[in-house]
């Protein structure tokens, strides 16, 4: 709809060649004949003329900051005013520019015209009349175009920059960012020009000099473009998708510009998007508007791209302009008439009708207000209104939106899809799956893909190319309804008239209110204030009522049995349409809408509130703005100015109305529509105090209330099994709630005293139980005592409740409290009250005096009752080992002791105590342990020492006949492990550590020694390269290169730590300058055979000649020279040891000297008479008969042979059974050894005095020195 206020000024029927709007839009500057004049927008006046020019004004242009205007006109001039109508500068002539101040045009002003002489200087001049002016947008210089040339001024220049033109400059505009300047030229070319005037572009139109280029414009806005997006070659009824686009301002950079967009199935709602922008996206802001004499209207990019095609206009465009926000755009000419296009070239319509050309017509800023210029001088002043294009169908709201493009909204969802039809959208309608929209040459029928209630995806159905006149459309599943003044059309999808109906009044509202396919029904209102129902397939209407006023909107509810009508005095009234009797009106109403889930509920707008009604109750008002269209549940469709909402609104106020009157049913049914929890807890409580089980179940169950429910699941179980007495089910609907004192008087109604009772003591009510149960029966008055104690306890009463406890003689109970809150006094107090025999309290204050850590009452309470077994148990668990009495309690006391002592690491002590306990398991497992511990942890002394307590313990074991060889096998196993962990104990630390304090052979011997021992698998924690390494570094400092070879040979074998890799390295390296051969000073010697063996022996720690077992120190590792000897058969360790002490006398050597005296010298000569084998010792004789052989042959000895052993040769290792004592013969007397008589491990005695002395114990067994021994 347009409407329109015409002003004219006739100004002597001067041309109107060219107007502006100040950028506010208070005043409008007309160029009319050789004067500018001002008006006031706002009604219409002149404000002032400006005289200036000398001729015809043929252009105005007002820049975007408001303070200043430029006039040009055929005298070939340029004025420059102030926007308080003052001119300040004008370029023309030279001699014209020098006396400009005192020019004779500026005295007959009607006002008094001030111009300033600073801004005054010698311009060069235009050589033709000005065509057209423009201000830049940004920087506000001011373009001015003649016939040949245009220039270039700013305010802050002294000059004009003049530049050629090829052609007759007709028109100008700069882009939105100020940064180039687009010239329309008379020859049809465009030519696009930066800030500084050089041609950047060119655009040749087709037409050449038969197509002026009368009038160019750029887009105001940075977001039309994208609508011109994959626009062509498309059908005028495709569905396409709505694609949205943000606003990229940039600085341009390059005169060539690529769009880039995105599409998208569904429009997304819009929302900013803050996502850096790219600076070759620049060609979105600015789209031009070309209009030309070959009578074409065209679109380019800044880059010189045509936009589509070219669109046929049938007259010569004088202008073009666009709306403010480049939605539209204004067209006018010879066809003398103002048009309305989109912003992509569809004409929508005429704005007005003119008796001449049109020159000009602009649009005042941010609003849609049109001002035309024509030929005969007429001013025309016109206001465009564009009206609401829409329909609704429950949740689908479709509507217009840039006059030819229709988008259909999912109120639920929010999901929207765009429909663009190219063409003026004149009227929508939407019903279920079909969608109808009128175009001013045909109607288009829309269904949707798929029965998917969320489904968005519209397409054509049928089309029917005819152009139809109406005032309303509506659309069914197979029919569309015209609606002309007073007549109703009904046409088929294929456009043939079925049915027609001719009504008595002007329809003023239609609605379809449903029905089958082919036979919906519609609802009419007139405006004599008759309501019909028609439905398609009938010819005759039906009429449902009359009322006195005309109708304005009409719903009918869902049970087709209320109908709600809003009128033209703004009431709504409700009628019941059996009875026509009129139910209730609520005043203030615009538009009304029935609830589509409640049958009973509607709602109105007006007066800026929204009103809910719910049956004959009081409405419920809040503030809304808009129309209601629609109500659905709890959500209400809500039309503002152009903006559809779907609003949630809590359906409270009905259902507690509901609630008043006790209608339940009805209550819950509003309820469902959406409430808040509060609200539906309130319902489920009215409803149970109402004995309405089914619908207060139906509401805990929503609050998932589990505790109501269980009790009315137990209430209606009960009245299953026959139970009818409603107070008694109210009564527990009260105790439950709260209400105590009204469910007692219920019980005791129903004759359930006992109820009552149980309920005041549960709630620890104790005085009102009291006065309930007045003076009854003494067993109930014990049992509320005791209860009354129980309440004592729970409420933190706890000394109460004793008290009450001992009284009532519920000892137990007291001991508990006392106990549970550490009152020890108390405690003794009740035990000692007590008498013996009451076993059970006693125990349980001994008990907690355990747990408070009271043992000395816990003790007397335990000999109060004479449990001894108890008191010894407290003893052991306290650690008082001094109290402890009674060997038949052995096992009890010492496994606890061991323990004790095992975890205050006192280990022998608690091998001890297992021994005593006769766990004899458990202390190996224990010690086992702890061995694996030290091994771990690196601790290989230690480790030593465990293993050599745990071999002694496995021999103490086998004591035990069946498990002597499993035992016999372990101890060898770990006296084996035992040695082995304490020579490596030395090489560990030489390795760890910076410094080490054993000599270089003590570390040659412990690495010899282990690398013979370690034949086989290789112990946990032992490093075989930890090993080598140490052997490889002290053979090669003592000389023995050969075996330092042989170890760095292995160690390339293994894998080596990168601390000792370079180490390593270079010993390889350097050991090969070295000698292949061992010093013979480091070759052990056998004492047996004696033979040199290699210090590399393959057969391990034993003679390589007689296979005799080396015996080595447990210090130094050096081979001692003790041979061990084996006793004859018949022979015991006691008889053995008897002989050896007889030491049998043996005949000495005499060595004979004799004198030889001569004259000149003195002689002493000695006489040797003795055999060379020494025949005189018997083991020695022993030793060199039996030497040599493959296999090895023990020494064997006689008793003569242990007669004839001295006592202090000899060393016996005195292991107890089963195993056999050992005996080793010493044969260097003069060299002493030392034997630890614990571990039995030998030492050279100066080493072992040493270790002693730094220890304090034996080195290796850990054998105190003041212990007597084993």
């Amino acid at each position: 709809h347009l409407y329109l206020l015409c002003v004219q000024d006739s100004a002597g029927h001067c041309v109107i060649y060219d107007l502006a709007f100040k950028p506010d839009g208070t005043q409008l500057i007309l160029a009319a004949g050789n004067r500018l004049l001002v008006y006031d927008t706002s009604d219409g006046t002149l404000l002032q003329p400006l005289k200036g020019h000398k001729d015809t004004v043929y252009c105005v242009a007002y820049a975007k900051d408001g303070q200043r205007f430029a006039s040009g006109s055929a005298d070939k001039s340029v004025i420059i005013w102030t926007s308080k109508l003052e001119g300040i500068l004008k370029y023309t002539s030279w001699p014209v520019m020098s006396s400009l101040h005192l020019h004779p045009v500026f005295s007959s002003l009607l006002k008094t015209v001030r111009v300033t002489a600073l801004a005054l200087c010698f311009l060069p001049r235009h050589n033709d009349s000005i065509q057209c002016v423009s201000y830049n947008p940004v920087t506000h210089q001011l373009a001015s175009c003649s016939s040949n040339d245009f220039g270039l001024w700013s305010h802050e220049q002294k000059s004009v920059s003049k530049h050629k033109a090829s052609s007759k400059i007709t028109c100008c505009s700069w882009t939105n960012d100020g940064q180039y300047l687009a010239l329309g030229m008379f020859n049809g070319i465009i030519s696009i020009r930066n800030k500084n005037g050089e041609e950047k572009v060119k655009i040749e139109r087709p037409g050449g000099s038969l197509s002026p280029i009368w009038s160019i414009s750029w887009n105001p806005s940075s977001r039309w473009e994208n609508f011109w997006m994959n626009r062509e070659n498309e059908d005028a009824e495709e569905v396409i998708v709505n694609r949205y686009f943000q606003e990229i301002p940039s600085t341009l950079k390059s005169t060539v510009y690529s769009s880039q967009g995105s599409e998208a199935e569904e429009e997304e709602p819009e929302e900013e998007d803050d996502s850096p922008r790219d600076d070759n996206l620049e060609e979105h802001n600015d789209i031009m508007a070309v209009a030309d004499w070959g009578q074409k209207l065209s679109f380019y990019q800044l880059s010189g791209k045509q936009i589509g095609k070219d669109r046929s206009l049938n007259f010569d465009p004088c202008c073009v302009s666009y709306f403010s926000k480049g939605e539209y755009i204004l067209l006018g000419g010879s066809d003398k008439q103002v048009s309305l296009f989109t912003k992509d070239g569809v004409r929508l319509g005429t704005v007005g009708e003119q008796n001449s050309w049109v020159w000009t017509c602009k649009v005042k800023p941010e609003s849609n207000y049109v001002v035309v210029g024509c030929q005969d001088g007429t001013i025309s002043f016109y206001q465009l209104v564009f009206s609401t294009v829409h329909g609704l169908y429950k949740n689908r709201y479709a509507y217009r939106d840039s006059m030819t493009d229709v988008i259909v909204q999912h109120l639920i969802t929010e999901q929207k899809v765009r429909i663009k039809c190219k063409e003026l959208v004149k009227k929508i309608a939407i019903y279920k799956n079909r969608l109808a929209i009128q175009l001013p040459e045909k109607i288009l029928i829309y269904e949707l893909y798929s029965d998917d209630s969320s489904d968005m995806h519209y397409r054509v159905k049928e089309k029917i190319v005819k152009k139809f006149e109406c005032n309303l459309l509506v659309v069914c599943a197979n029919h569309i309804i015209l609606c002309q003044e007073k007549r109703l059309q009904c046409l088929s999808f294929n456009g043939v008239k079925e049915r027609e109906w001719q009504m008595e009044s002007l329809i003023r509202y239609i609605k379809v209110i449903g029905g089958p396919p082919g036979r919906e029904g519609l609802l009419v209102g007139l405006k004599n204030g008759q309501i019909l129902k028609i439905f398609v397939d009938n010819l005759f209407a039906i009429v449902l009522l009359k009322q006195a006023t005309a109708v304005r909107c009409l719903d009918m509810n869902a049970s087709r049995n209320k109908l709600a009508v809003v009128d033209e005095n703004d009431t709504c009234l409700v009628y019941d349409i059996h009875t026509k009797e009129l139910l209730f009106q609520e005043p203030n109403a615009n538009s009304v809408a029935w609830n589509t889930q409640c049958e009973d509920m509607l709602c109105f707008s007006g007066g800026g509130y929204l009103n809910i009604k719910a049956s004959t109750f009081p409405v419920h008002q809040q503030k809304l703005q808009g129309f209601v269209v629609g109500y659905n549940g709890s959500k209400i469709f809500c039309l503002h100015v152009f903006s559809m909402s779907a609003v949630e609104v809590p359906q409270s106020a009905p259902m507690y109305q509901y609630l008043d009157r006790k209608m339940f049913k009805e209550a819950y049914q509003i309820a469902c529509l959406g409430v808040t929890d509060t609200d539906w807890r309130e319902l489920a409580m009215e409803a149970l105090e109402g004995l309405e089980f089914e619908t207060a179940k139906k509401a805990f169950t929503r609050v998932q209330d589990l505790r109501y429910l269980e009790l009315i699941t137990s209430i209606e179980e009960r009245k299953k099994r026959g139970e009818t007495n409603n107070d008694l089910f109210l009564a527990d609907v009260f105790s439950y709630q709260g209400k105590f004192h009204e469910a007692a008087k219920l019980y005791k109604r129903s004759g359930h005293e006992n109820l009552a009772l149980d309920m005041y003591t549960d709630l620890c009510m104790f005085e009102y139980a009291k006065d309930f149960l007045g003076s009854g029966d003494p067993k109930e008055t014990k049992m509320l005592i005791t209860k009354q104690a129980d309440w004592a306890r729970n409420i933190n009463e706890p000394k109460a409740a004793v008290e009450m406890y001992i009284s009532a003689g519920e000892h137990v109970k007291a001991i508990q409290i006392s106990g549970d809150h550490g009152w020890v006094d108390m405690l003794i107090d009740i035990a000692r009250r007590l008498d013996k025999a009451e076993r059970e309290p006693l125990l349980l204050c001994a008990d907690y005096f355990k747990k408070l850590d009271n043992s000395g009452y816990a003790a007397e309470t335990y000999l109060k009752i004479g449990d001894l077994q108890s008191l010894v148990q407290l003893h052991v668990e306290t650690q008082r080992w001094d109290e402890v009495r009674g060997k038949h309690l052995k096992v009890d006391i010492y496994v606890p002791y061991a323990q004790w002592l095992a975890e205050n690491d006192r280990f022998e002590e608690a091998q001890k105590a297992f021994h005593k306990a006769g766990r004899q398991g458990e202390a190996v497992r224990v010690l086992e342990q702890l061995t694996h511990n030290a091994v771990v942890e690196s601790r290989f002394n230690d480790a030593a020492y465990y293993y050599w307590m745990l071999s002694m313990q496995c021999l103490d074991i086998a004591q035990d006949p069946a498990q002597k060889d499993a035992m016999l096998g372990k101890f060898h196993h770990f006296q084996h492990l035992a040695e082995l962990y304490h020579g490596y104990h030395a090489i560990q630390r030489y390795t760890e550590e910076p410094f080490s304090f054993h000599l270089p052979e003590t570390l040659f011997n412990i690495s010899r020694f282990l690398l013979h021992s370690l034949t086989k698998d290789t112990p946990l924690g032992i490093s075989k390269v930890n090993t080598l390494f140490t052997l490889a570094k002290q053979s090669k400092a003592l000389g023995a290169y050969k075996l330092a070879r042989h170890a760095y040979d292995k160690l390339q074998g293994l894998q080596i730590p990168a601390r000792f890799q370079k180490s390593i390295e270079l010993g390889s390296l350097t050991i090969r300058s070295k000698p292949f051969h061992d010093s013979e000073e480091l070759v052990p010697l056998c004492y047996r055979c004696s033979t040199n063996n290699p210090l590399l022996n393959n057969l391990g720690n034993v003679c390589i000649n007689c296979r005799q077992p080396f015996v080595f120190s447990a210090s130094s590792y050096e081979v001692l020279h003790l041979v061990e000897f084996y006793l004859e058969e018949g022979i015991t360790d006691e008889e053995a040891v008897s002989l050896i002490d007889l030491e049998a006398p043996r005949p000495k050597r005499e060595n004979k000297w004799q004198e030889i005296a001569s004259n000149n010298s003195q002689t002493l000569r000695l006489d040797e008479t003795v055999d060379s084998m020494g025949d005189d010792d018997p083991f020695t004789a022993k030793l060199s008969f039996e030497q040599g052989g493959s296999e090895f042959v023990p020494v064997v000895v006689s008793r003569s042979v242990l007669r004839s052993m001295s006592r202090r040769d000899v060393l016996i290792k005195r292991w107890p059974p089963p195993l056999r004592w050992q005996y080793f013969r010493s044969l260097l007397p003069d060299a002493s050894i030392t034997m630890c008589p614990s571990c039995f491990q030998m030492f050279h005695s100066e080493d072992y005095e040493l270790l002693v002395l730094q220890h304090t114990c034996c080195p290796y067994c850990r054998r105190p020195i003041d212990d007597p021994g084993p």
